[in-house]
């Protein structure tokens, strides 16, 4: 699954990495992510927030899909649609699912399979460090995304499964 979320940026972060994004009304930066299916972090790219999803998603897709030879599938929203569902399949051998939204719903409702990067997003928010963007480079802000979610997965492998032992 690849998605983004843009978030507000401090006022240490230069105007060279920041922007506006006018969809979320979010002056900052954008974290593109690709998760798993379990939701564990695959690879990050920290951008500004004026960037377009299409734009830049081929740069975490071509490092996931050099590092995950076994990677087939990839679901995305409907910002990812267009010339971005060719270049993967030429480029990377990746099939990018568009996961649409019906007409008749209304409101905010996570689609399916979207939920497993909305709950990464929930991860990060929760992490005090990652609810603003506070670093100066933008390799600073993935390498505490990653840091967070090293958190995270100590935090499932260390956690007691019942019937075992």
């Amino acid at each position: 699954m690849i998605d983004s979320q843009s978030v507000k940026a401090d006022a240490v972060v230069g105007s060279d990495s920041r922007g506006f994004d006018g969809g979320k009304l979010v002056n900052g930066r954008k974290r593109h992510v690709v998760v798993d299916t379990l939701g564990l972090l695959l690879g990050v790219m920290v951008t500004a927030a004026d960037t377009g999803d299409r734009a830049a998603a081929q740069v975490p897709l071509g490092q996931v899909a050099d590092a995950h030879h076994r990677l087939a599938l990839v679901w995305a929203d409907g910002g990812y649609t267009g010339s971005l569902v060719e270049h993967c399949l030429a480029a990377f051998a990746l099939i990018l699912a568009i996961v649409k939204r019906s007409d008749d719903m209304r409101g905010f409702v996570v689609l399916p399979k979207r939920w497993i990067v909305e709950r990464l997003f929930a991860h990060l928010m929760r992490s005090r460090r990652l609810a603003r963007d506070y670093e100066r480079r933008t390799t600073s802000a993935e390498a505490m995304i990653y840091w967070s979610m090293t958190l995270l997965m100590t935090r499932r492998l260390a956690r007691p499964h019942p019937g075992r032992g």
